[in-house]
């Protein structure tokens, strides 16, 4: 049918780079679903992911944004059920919907999921999210191949503005953003804007599938 529209699944898709994405994706000619926690969907409970789209039904792409946190600290500190539990959201949360979400994604569709630069830059004591960036590119690739032909490639964000820091004092936000605009060879820090239009890239190009694609203004380079 010509006139079809373009189904999205947004899950993360009620705050920072998944709003902002829902939002970029949103005109007459799409449906875009967003879940997450404060919609009542936890993507670490297999069930309640399973669920949720056996009640949407057939769709075209699936973008998942949720799972941000993870406890910072040396190995020797942190607490391995913190540990897990980030795990459990932004990793197994990641294979729960791309498990489930497959079996309903038309034709020509696309899976992106979300990594970050932690998973290849060495920062001290971000271990936990290191981990968890690094098994997502890694399965993402492996996905690539068993999925086909749904496209399967993720996004790989460096700092970004977000509500993400709403909980840090102001000032040392600011500090932060400062601090790391200067390192940056883009001379800015990261506007969930920019994230959203790599997702865009990745959903679009049908040519580009098992892709992890860095948008962190150049913080990998050194």
């Amino acid at each position: 049918m010509k006139n079809e529209k373009t189904v999205y699944v947004v899950l993360g898709g009620t705050s920072g780079i998944g709003a902002e994405l829902a939002q970029q994706l949103e005109n007459e000619n799409t449906i875009v679903h967003t879940a997450s926690r404060k919609t009542g969907l936890d993507i670490s409970d297999e069930q309640s992911v399973y669920h949720y789209f056996e009640s949407i039904g057939a769709i075209d792409h699936l973008i998942v944004t949720a799972g941000s946190y993870a406890p910072a600290g040396k190995v020797i500190d942190v607490e391995i059920s913190q540990a897990k539990y980030a795990f459990d959201t932004k990793f197994w949360g990641a294979i729960n919907a791309a498990k489930h979400g497959a079996r309903y994604i038309k034709k020509g569709g696309s899976i992106t999921l979300t990594s970050g630069m932690l998973s290849r830059k060495v920062v001290a004591n971000t271990y936990v999210k290191a981990a968890i960036n690094t098994a997502i590119e890694a399965t993402t690739k492996v996905m690539a191949k068993e999925l086909a032909p749904i496209r399967v490639n993720a996004i790989s964000p460096g700092l970004t503005k977000t509500d993400a820091y709403s909980g840090m004092n102001e000032a040392d936000r600011n500090a932060m953003y400062e601090r790391n605009q200067s390192s940056l060879p883009t001379g800015k820090v990261g506007e969930a804007s920019d994230i959203a239009k790599a997702y865009r890239l990745v959903i679009e190009n049908t040519y580009m599938t098992g892709t992890v694609v860095d948008v962190d203004g150049g913080a990998l380079l050194g």
